[in-house]
């Protein structure tokens, strides 16, 4: 429940720190007093998004922060699960907005998102508004109603996994069919291009040997012409250079014995000569094999031309490139050959979760035929004391076909006379008869989803005496069931059985207009409740026929 709560420079409010009670509290005060500012600062600690304008003229920024007791809700789930430190008996949830347009969220002290503060929001307030009457006309909230009734989110839960299974197979079937179609269409071309590939003989790493090979070519000459130099500056008779170190070495064999200095230099020289010999016949021998051929270059050129006209035309930069375009096309073109084959698996899948999901949907309509019966049956004999005698409300459910919430379309059908037949309650309803409808309905729903705090802004619209009596009567005994329920309202039968009554004001000061919230000692609720029987002006009989209201007589 709401324990606390802490305004400061919020639209009119310089600042407000109020204790809430359990139970029953009422809100009262004139039109324009400022209760919707109270219900705007509520909202932006559920997550609402923030408008710096709300800041109260000349503050930097405004602050909004209560305090809640969970103790007896079982929220431990969400602090878990968002890493958040949790004291059940006092969670505390702040909102920051700056004038600078900025805005900050906290719970618990920490800083957290917006959409993670809404979420905890809807699970520890319901704010219902007049608007809120409007739902009546919605499918989904009639639909949401009947399932939370039934308690059915586990075989909802196991339907909607099963649907979102079969949706997905279903768009890949239908991607399938396109590119079936598609490839089909361009089945020729691609095969064209496969036998051209194919055809083309591509070797990974020819592009590179052949580049080099026709480089060596292109300077054939100049390379016979280096070579024929070395060759003769190193092998030549007489004057090369093998020659005259071999001649070298001899002269230094006939001293080392006596003249040991001349052994290390023998050996030195021998290993040079062996070395010097060795690539001296090596270039011989690529002399010899150097030889220009320009049939032979003439090949090269015109396979590395081929090569080239390949990679422009597919858009590849190597061979690589075109031999991963090459098995791509093997691979679509097998995909064509063999899509017969996965259309019918894929088909026969669909199938399949069709079936499940049918099945799924059968048992949730079972649920939910059991709840509508429930809430037919509970809402009749929570209308009937509102001063309906003759009321029937009735669920209509018909059959639909499959989407996320199943195969049941819901219709919440009214009527307040006996002669009148049944029809859907947006169009048949008064104000105030869709009024006690929307708070029957809340009756339940808090019932069942154990809402810890439930506002209801003005429901009393169109109600007046008794039946604003029976209304205040019903959100007295839901305040009594473990919940806290605040009504904001304007009718006195209302607010004379709040257990707790608070009053909200706005005064002129010297620094402009403010408004506060304060909560009414008995004397002050017998006075606010006789000025909303009889107006400023008021009278002895007022104060008595507010203490009959109060039950003080």
């Amino acid at each position: 429940m709401l324990k606390h709560l802490y305004i400061k420079n919020f639209t009119l409010i310089d600042e407000l720190d109020i204790e809430l009670r359990q139970g029953f509290s009422v809100i009262t005060g004139e039109t324009g007093a400022g209760k919707s500012i109270v219900l705007g600062a509520i909202a932006l600690l559920l997550g609402q998004r923030a408008d710096p304008k709300t800041i109260k003229y000349g503050a930097d920024k405004c602050i909004i922060e209560a305090h809640f007791d969970l103790s007896r809700y079982g929220m431990d789930d969400f602090f878990k699960d968002n890493d958040i430190e949790n004291d059940p008996e006092d969670c505390i949830i702040r909102r920051e907005l700056m004038a600078s347009g900025k805005s900050r969220a906290f719970i618990n002290d920490t800083p957290v998102q917006l959409t993670m503060l809404k979420e905890l929001g809807e699970r520890l307030v319901d704010v219902h508004s007049q608007h809120q009457n409007l739902l009546l006309n919605k499918q989904d909230f009639q639909l949401g109603v009947v399932d939370i009734i039934a308690e059915d989110s586990q075989q909802l839960a196991k339907y909607q996994e099963i649907f979102r299974q079969y949706q997905h197979v279903r768009q890949e079937l239908e991607a399938l069919k396109e590119r079936i179609e598609r490839d089909r269409q361009n089945a020729d071309f691609m095969q064209f291009q496969c036998d051209e590939l194919t055809q083309a003989g591509l070797v990974e790493g020819e592009q590179e040997e052949l580049e080099q090979k026709n480089d060596t070519m292109s300077h054939s000459e100049e390379i016979k012409s280096a070579l024929y130099d070395a060759d003769n500056a190193l092998g030549a008779e007489q004057i090369g250079v093998v020659a005259n170190l071999r001649s070298a070495l001899s002269s230094m064999k006939r001293i080392e014995k006596v003249y040991p200095a001349a052994e290390e230099l023998v050996q030195r020289m021998d290993s040079s000569y062996i070395e010097l010999k060795d690539i001296s016949e090596e270039i011989s021998g690529y002399l010899e094999d150097i030889d220009f051929d320009p049939s032979e270059m003439e090949a090269v050129v015109n396979r590395l031309d081929r090569l080239y006209d390949l990679e422009k035309k597919y858009h590849a930069d190597s061979i690589g490139e075109l031999i991963e375009k090459r098995d791509e096309l093997r691979k679509q073109l097998d995909c064509i050959e063999n899509s017969d084959e996965a259309l019918h698996d894929l088909q026969q899948k669909l199938i399949a979760l069709k079936e499940s999901a049918d099945k799924e949907a059968v048992v949730l309509t079972n649920i939910r035929s059991k709840s509508a019966k429930k809430i037919e049956k509970e809402m009749n004999s929570k209308l009937v004391p509102l001063g309906m005698p003759n009321v029937r409300f009735a669920i209509q459910m018909t059959t639909t076909d499959l989407d996320i919430n199943g195969q049941d379309k819901v219709a919440f059908l009214f009527s307040a006379n006996a002669s009148t037949p049944l029809q859907p309650v947006s169009q048949v309803a008064s104000g105030g008869e869709i009024a006690r409808v929307m708070l029957s309905l809340k009756a339940m729903i808090s019932g069942a989803v154990k809402l810890p705090t439930i506002i209801f802004d003005e429901i009393d619209t169109g109600v007046s005496g008794k039946m604003a009596e029976k209304m205040a009567e019903m959100m007295q005994e839901m305040g009594e069931h473990g919940r806290q329920v605040i009504s904001i309202t304007h009718l006195p039968q209302i607010a004379a059985l709040g257990s707790t009554h608070y009053k909200v004001e706005k005064k002129e000061t010297a620094t402009g207009t403010t408004s506060s919230m304060t909560e009414l000692t008995a004397e002050q609720r017998v006075l606010e409740i006789a000025q909303m029987l009889s107006g400023s002006d008021v009278s002895e009989a007022a104060i008595q026929n507010a203490k009959q209201l109060l039950r003080l007589t």
